[in-house]
């Protein structure tokens, strides 16, 4: 991250101004219009030369010969900070009911993305808690051809995992029955990704057979989540619709990269367990298909360990203060929701 330059009181009012009508108006902001469309109580004159000392800091610059200024992504940088620095201590409420999704934590997580697009008209970005976090609600154990099983995982969230398993010689269909039962009897209530759970797939009393067919089904258990399942992406039509022509090129990139779920992952990392809200600029992301984006979100989850976060992303020039507050009003929703699911213990 940028280094954060001192400025003074004042300058820090202009700064703000300038982010502020070049978010609203897309224009360069001069001395003039930040007199008449502001509460800055000093001259032109003056303002002018605050601006010209914001732009020798790298916090503003001016397009070719135009006389106004605009923020460089130093000078996003500054208000972002700013505005993480005064956030009230709770997030206005946000319209977004998620009592009517039962338990099934997918159905919520879609109905955040949707919401926070129709909100901001950028796009929302919300990824998935881990499988791992859950519990074991059900086992299916299903023989569909002769040397062909799959096996269901569903989750105390709602989560549904389906994986297939491919065997050289013919399975017993009783072998098969049995897997299921046993597993329903043995997994059923434990968490994902303990080593209680491992220890059911090799019980001492197992025959040969009997552990050789479970320790072949184990990765439906160990190797759960693909990274398309673990982000839900809403309003790219929404963010189309609302990008500048000497925006299309960036976010044609953004778009490639949202097409690669997994690599996305990696760039948005993992949810900080603080659990403080965030902002990400440009070069801030590390990753060259979005040096021109931004990123604000925050994380949800249990009081103790974040989940997963919710994040929006759009261009460089947004309203950071709006986009704070609807990611934190989503993350305080989700928490709410997944703390009557996961079992923080």
């Amino acid at each position: 991250m940028q280094e954060t330059v001192q400025i003074s009181e004042r300058q820090r009012a202009v700064l703000r101004r300038v982010v502020e009508e070049f978010v609203g108006t897309g224009q360069p902001v001069g001395s003039k219009t930040l007199v008449e469309r502001s509460d800055l109580r000093v001259s032109p004159s003056t303002v002018r030369a605050e601006l010209a000392e914001l732009e020798n800091l790298g916090l503003l610059t001016h397009p070719h010969t135009s006389a106004g200024r605009v923020p460089t992504e130093r000078g996003y940088r500054h208000y972002a900070d700013e505005l993480l620095g005064r956030l009230e201590p709770q997030p206005a409420a946000f319209p977004l009911d998620l009592t009517t999704t039962s338990t099934e934590v997918e159905s919520a997580l879609q109905a955040t993305t949707e919401m926070l697009s129709q909100v901001t008209r950028l796009l929302a970005l919300v990824s998935a808690p881990p499988l791992e976090a859950t519990h074991v609600r059900h086992v299916e154990v299903l023989l569909l051809q002769p040397q062909l099983v799959m096996v269901v995982v569903i989750t105390s969230a709602g989560g549904v995992s389906k994986r297939l398993f491919h065997f050289d010689d013919p399975v017993d269909a009783g072998l098969a029955q049995w897997a299921n039962d046993y597993l329903n009897e043995a997994v059923a209530g434990l968490q994902l990704g303990t080593g209680l759970l491992r220890r059911r797939f090799e019980d001492p009393g197992l025959s040969p057979s009997e552990h050789a067919f479970l320790a072949a089904l184990t990765p439906a258990f160990t190797e759960l989540v693909s990274a398309e399942q673990r982000l839900y992406v809403g309003g790219a039509a929404d963010l189309l619709g609302e990008v500048r022509a000497e925006e299309l090129d960036a976010y044609r990139s953004l778009f490639e990269l949202v097409e690669r779920r997994a690599d996305l992952i990696d760039v948005l990392g993992q949810p900080s367990a603080s659990q403080r809200p965030f902002v990400r600029l440009g070069q801030e992301l590390a990753h060259p298909a979005l040096a021109e984006v931004a990123l604000v979100g925050a994380c949800y989850g249990l009081v103790h360990r974040a989940l997963g976060a919710v994040s929006l992303v759009g261009p460089v020039r947004m309203d950071y203060e709006k986009a704070l507050g609807a990611v934190r009003s989503a993350a305080l929703e989700l928490s709410r929701f997944v703390e009557s699911i996961y079992d923080e213990t």
